[in-house]
C-alpha cells in the first residue's frame, strides 16, 4: 500500500518544540497543496512516493474504507499529536493512527511502538469531532461511550487534516450502523408478526413462555440501540451549541426510532385477568390503611409544630432488601406485561405486580438521602463562595448511595396524594465543619448519634405527595440554628425501555444559606431499573447542574451510564465552575456508590469513600403516634406482608386503597373541589413550603 506522507515541525508538546508527522495513506485523502507547502522528512518522502503510487482523492475516505480486492488497508492517518493526560502531566507527546476501517483512534508511545498493545483506542462510531480554542490548534474528540481526548497539532493544516478524517470516519460507521439498524427493525417485526399470527391454543401458542421472552428481549434490544442513537444525536446537537459553530444537519446521522409492531392485546386463560396496555389503570400502587371507611383528605395547612419532634425515636427499620427471587409465576406477569408496553411509552397509568415492592413510600427514600447531614450543615461552615459550592457538590454526590436499599432494583411505593412523612436528624455540633479541611473518611462504617441534644443541630424534615396526576411529591428541610433550608419539588415521570424503566426526576431545589444570602439550585438524575427480567438494578444517569447566582459559582455533574461494552457501572463526573472568570476550581471523578476523588485548582486532591461516610440515623415516630395519612402507617399492612413474603396478601391490601383513592377522586371531582395540601404551596411551575424559614426569619 502507497502512502503520501506530510510532516511539520511544531510544537507539539506544552513545554517543547518537537517535529510532528502526520501520513495520510490511500485510505485517506490529504489535501492537494499540502505536500508543497510543508517540510517533509527524507524518510516520510520515500514512505509516501516510493513505488510510484498516487495519492487517493479527497472523497474516498468516506466512499470505501477497504480495498475492492477486500485486503485491509493501511490506517488512513497516522502521526504525532500531543495529548492532554492530566493536570500534573499535563500535554504530551503520542503517535496516533487512524484505523479507518475498524473505525479506532489509537495511541502509542511513539512510532517505534505503534505495532505493540496501542496505549489506548477510542471508537469512533458517533463520535464528535470539534474544534477547540482552549490551546493553540487545539481539537477534541468527544466518543460515544463518554471518553475525550483532547489532542493538539503542530499548526492549523494539519489540525484541519486531523479534523477532516476523524469526521468521515465517524460519519461512515454512523452511516453503516443507521443501516444495520433499518434492516435489524425489519426483522424484528418479521419476527413479532410470525409469533403473533401463531394459534391461541395447541403445542405451540403466542403465549409461549419462550416467545414471549424473546419477542421482549427482541424489541428491548431494539429500544437500546434506538436509545444509542438518540444520545449521539443529543451530542452533536450539544457540542455544536457549546462550540457556537452549529454542525452541518448532514452530520446528525441518527435512526428515526424503533417502531412498536406488538400492540395486540394477548388474553388466553389466567393471563386474560392482568391489565391490559390500554386499560384506564394506574401506575400509583395504593397504601392501605385498616380504617377503611375515613376519608384521604387531610385538613389544610394544618400547623406543622402538631408533629412533635420530641416523640421521634431513632429509626430502627431494616436497611436492606431481601431478594424475593424471580419465581416462574412471577416471569410469567412480567413476561406478559412486558409483551403489552410499546417501547417509549409513559408507565404512569400501568400497574406494576406487588413482588416488586420496596418496604418504603418514595416519600422516604427522599429522606433517605439526607443520610449524612453532617455534610450538608457544614456547606454553611465554608469561609469562601468557593468552599461553600464545592461542600456542597461533595454533600450532593455523597446522598444518593444512602438512598439506596442496597444493589436490587426494588421500587418504592408510590404515595398517594396527601401522604406526608415527617421525621429528623440529631448531628453532633464537632462533626460539622468544612469539609475540605476536614479529615478523611474513617476506615469502617460508624454511626453519627448525639449524645447530649444541647450539643448538636436539629434538621427537621418533612414531605408531601402534592398531587396525583402528575404525580408531584414535595419535600423541605430546615435547621434554624445553621439558618439553612431546602426546598425541593419532584414530578416522576416513567418509560417502558424494553428490558429496562426509566424514571426522570422532574423538577428542582433550592439549597437556602441564609447567612450568607446564597441561593444553590439544582436538579436531580434519572434512574434506570435494568435487566428486570433476571436480577434487576439500579443505575442513574443524566446530566444536572447546581446554580449560585449571586456567587457566579456553577457544577455540573453527569452521572454516566453503563455502555454497551465493557466501561465500568455508576460511574460520575463533575466540575465546578466561577463563571465570571471561567475558572474551573474543582473537578470530580468516581463512582456515586463507591470512591469520588476531588481535585482542586491548587492541586490538592481528596477521597471520598461513600461506604465508610458515617451514617446519621433518622428519627421518626412510632407508628401508634403517627397520623393515617403518614406514610409508614399508611402503608403498614401491605409492609407487613411483604416482610411475611406473602404477596398475595400485600396485593390485596394494596388494591383496597387503590380502590378508596379512586372513590375520593371521583368525589372531588363530582364536587368540582380541588386537592388542597397540607404544607406546601403551588408558586408557578413550582411548590413552596408554606412556613419556610426565609420567610419566618
Amino acid at each position: 500500500m502507497e502512502r503520501a506522507a506530510q510532516g511539520a515541525d511544531g510544537g507539539g508538546g506544552s513545554n517543547s518544540s518537537s517535529r510532528s508527522s502526520s501520513r495520510a495513506t490511500s485510505a485517506g485523502s490529504s489535501p492537494s497543496c499540502s505536500l508543497a507547502g510543508r517540510g517533509i522528512s527524507g524518510r516520510s518522502a520515500v514512505a509516501g512516493f516510493g513505488g510510484g503510487g498516487s495519492r487517493s482523492s479527497p472523497g474516498s475516505v468516506a466512499a470505501s474504507p477497504s480495498g475492492g480486492d477486500g485486503r485491509r488497508r493501511e490506517p488512513a492517518l497516522e502521526g504525532v499529536l500531543s495529548k492532554y493526560t492530566n493536570l500534573l502531566q499535563g500535554w504530551q507527546n503520542r503517535y496516533f493512527v487512524l484505523d479507518f476501517e475498524a473505525g479506532l483512534l489509537q495511541y502509542f508511545v511513539n512510532e517505534q511502538s505503534k505495532h505493540q498493545k496501542p496505549r489506548g483506542a477510542l471508537s469512533l462510531s458517533g463520535a464528535i469531532v470539534s474544534l477547540s480554542d482552549e490551546a493553540p490548534h487545539m481539537l477534541v474528540v468527544y466518543s460515544a461511550n463518554g471518553e475525550m481526548y483532547k489532542l493538539r497539532a503542530a499548526d492549523a493544516k494539519e489540525k484541519q487534516l486531523w479534523v477532516t478524517q476523524l469526521r468521515a470516519c465517524a460519519k461512515y460507521h454512523m452511516e453503516t450502523n443507521s443501516k444495520m439498524m433499518n434492516q435489524v427493525e425489519g426483522q424484528q417485526k418479521n419476527l413479532v408478526h410470525a409469533i403473533e399470527s401463531l394459534p391461541g391454543s395447541g403445542p405451540l401458542t403466542a403465549l409461549d413462555q419462550d416467545l414471549l421472552l424473546l419477542k421482549a428481549t427482541s424489541a428491548a434490544t431494539l429500544s437500546c440501540l434506538g436509545e444509542c442513537f438518540n444520545l449521539l444525536q443529543q451530542s452533536v446537537h450539544q457540542v455544536g451549541q457549546a462550540s457556537h459553530k452549529p454542525v452541518a444537519s448532514e452530520n446528525i446521522l441518527g435512526w428515526p426510532g424503533p417502531k412498536s409492531y406488538s400492540t395486540e392485546q394477548l388474553k388466553n386463560g389466567t393471563f386474560g385477568s392482568l391489565p391490559s396496555a390500554s386499560a384506564n389503570i394506574t401506575w400509583a400502587i395504593l397504601p392501605n390503611t385498616a380504617e377503611d371507611e375515613q376519608a384521604l383528605q387531610p385538613e389544610p395547612n394544618s400547623d406543622p409544630e402538631l408533629v412533635l419532634s420530641e416523640d421521634e425515636k431513632s429509626d430502627t427499620e431494616d436497611k436492606e432488601e431481601a431478594e424475593l427471587g424471580v419465581m416462574e409465576d412471577q416471569r410469567s406477569v412480567i413476561l406478559h406485561l412486558i409483551s403489552q408496553l410499546k417501547l417509549g411509552m409513559d408507565l404512569t397509568k400501568v400497574v406494576l405486580p406487588t413482588f416488586i415492592l420496596e418496604k418504603r413510600s418514595l416519600l422516604e427514600m427522599y429522606a433517605d438521602f439526607m443520610a449524612h447531614p453532617d455534610l450538608l450543615l457544614a456547606v454553611t461552615a465554608g469561609a469562601t463562595p468557593e468552599e461553600r459550592v464545592i461542600c456542597f457538590v461533595e454533600y450532593y454526590l455523597t446522598a444518593f448511595h444512602e438512598g439506596r436499599k442496597g444493589a436490587l432494583a426494588k421500587k418504592p411505593y408510590n404515595p398517594i396524594i396527601g401522604e406526608t412523612f415527617h421525621c429528623s436528624w440529631e448531628v453532633p455540633r464537632d462533626r460539622v465543619k468544612p469539609k475540605r479541611t476536614a479529615p478523611h473518611s474513617p476506615p469502617s462504617r460508624e454511626h453519627l448519634i448525639a449524645d447530649d441534644p444541647a450539643e448538636s443541630y436539629k434538621l427537621r424534615f418533612v414531605a408531601e405527595q402534592v398531587s396525583h396526576h402528575p404525580p408531584i411529591s414535595c419535600f423541605y428541610c430546615e435547621c434554624k440554628e445553621k439558618r439553612l433550608c431546602i426546598n425541593t419539588h419532584v414530578w416522576t415521570k416513567s418509560k417502558f425501555m424494553g428490558m429496562s424503566v426509566g424514571v426522570s426526576m422532574i423538577g428542582e431545589g433550592v439549597l437556602r444559606l441564609l447567612e450568607h444570602g446564597e441561593e444553590y439550585v439544582f436538579t436531580l438524575p434519572s434512574a434506570y431499573a435494568r435487566s428486570i427480567l433476571t436480577i434487576p438494578w439500579v443505575e442513574l444517569g443524566g446530566k444536572v447542574s447546581i446554580n449560585c447566582a449571586k456567587t457566579g459559582y456553577s457544577a455540573t455533574v453527569i452521572f454516566h451510564t453503563k455502555p454497551f461494552y465493557g466501561g465500568k457501572v455508576h460511574r460520575v463526573t463533575a466540575e465546578v465552575k466561577h463563571n465570571p472568570t471561567n475558572t474551573i476550581v474543582c473537578k470530580v471523578h468516581g463512582e456515586w456508590n463507591g470512591t469520588l476523588e476531588f481535585t482542586y485548582n491548587n492541586g490538592e486532591t481528596k477521597v471520598v469513600d461513600t461506604t465508610t461516610l458515617p451514617v446519621c440515623p433518622k428519627k421518626i415516630r412510632p407508628l401508634e403516634k403517627q397520623g393515617p395519612m403518614e406514610s409508614r402507617n399508611l402503608w403498614r399492612e401491605v409492609t407487613r406482608y411483604l416482610r411475611l413474603g406473602d404477596i398475595d396478601a400485600a396485593t390485596e391490601q394494596k388494591r383496597r386503597l387503590e380502590d378508596k383513592q379512586r372513590m375520593e377522586e371521583r368525589k372531588r371531582e363530582n364536587l368540582g373541589t380541588p386537592w388542597q395540601p397540607k404544607y406546601f404551596i403551588q408558586e408557578g411551575d413550582g411548590w413552596v413550603y408554606f412556613n419556610p424559614l426565609w420567610k419566618a426569619h
